[in-house]
């Protein structure tokens, strides 16, 4: 299979979102929420402030110990939500158990939510009104126009126990004129998962688990997206098996380096974008 190389398509996306910035005499902030000592977090987090950085998008981080209580983050979301300087806020998920993750992300202010975590962001998304693309389906797609193969007519299957998320990425890839239809991690070694599998032209799979698509799912010419994340001691691995399908005909997004780097660039794309937003409402 030929690699999707995320790390070179979000150099692109990165590429173009500071020629924007400078062209635009754009001056982007980005506050940034991080709780508990999750060391995962805070290399994801680190990525993200790099290449934020890099394209000219300011950086303020808030940081928590684990036993931070609730009020104390929300506090800190209304002081970003206060601050005009700020375009987007970024809140690292996952929160420790005891905080309220879902609270946190509706207390921010929807213009800022450029991860596309608040429920009425969606909303608006799905409705096709002005909305930020959530940023997850959002590297998906990105990855699946790199293969440059027409994508009108086409049939994907989106695999994934999340139905939120499956929902989702359904009705974008409709978008893209692609009929697409949802089945859960545990139906893809059944008959009629296989079935729909095998059929499809583009799979993607967010799941989490370790060689949860193979070569014998999958059909010749397939585009797969990688969207699962495996840690096997220090190795972080994929829900493709990857040595079955390398002799397929067809596109896989690796991970490492797939899906990760394009979501960062799809996260700075909508901070560029409510940066323009705000510029735009100063000026009417």
């Amino acid at each position: 299979m030929k690699l999707l190389e995320g790390k070179l398509i979000a150099d692109r996306m990165l590429t173009r979102l500071e020629k924007d910035i400078q062209e635009q005499h754009l001056h982007p902030g980005l506050g940034v929420v991080l709780v508990g000592d999750d060391a995962a977090s805070h290399l994801y987090v680190t990525l993200k402030e790099r290449a934020a950085e890099r394209i000219g998008i300011r950086v303020e981080k808030k940081l928590f110990l684990e036993n931070t209580v609730q009020s104390d983050i929300e506090q800190a979301i209304d002081t970003f939500n206060g601050d005009s300087s700020v375009h987007g806020i970024l809140v690292q998920v996952p929160l420790p158990a005891h905080i309220d993750t879902e609270a946190i992300i509706n207390r921010m202010h929807i213009d800022k939510d450029v991860d596309g975590f608040h429920p009425e962001n969606e909303r608006r998304f799905l409705a096709g009104e002005s909305a930020f693309f959530p940023v997850f389906p959002h590297a998906i797609v990105e990855l699946i126009r790199a293969s440059r193969e027409p994508l009108r007519g086409k049939r994907a299957v989106v695999v994934g126990n999340s139905w939120r998320f499956g929902d989702m990425m359904c009705q974008v890839l409709s978008r893209e004129g692609v009929e697409a239809k949802h089945i859960p991690c545990v139906e893809c070694a059944s008959e009629q998962g296989l079935r729909e599998l095998k059929s499809a032209d583009i799979v993607v799979s967010a799941c989490g688990r370790e060689r949860t698509i193979t070569s014998v799912m999958l059909k010749p010419g397939t585009i797969v997206i990688d969207g699962g994340i495996v840690k096997d001691g220090a190795r972080v691995l994929g829900d493709v098996d990857r040595t079955s399908v390398e002799e397929l005909e067809g596109f896989l997004s690796p991970v490492p380096g797939g899906v990760g780097p394009v979501t960062i660039a799809c996260l700075l794309s909508n901070v560029v974008e409510a940066a323009k937003r705000q510029l735009l409402s100063s000026e009417k």
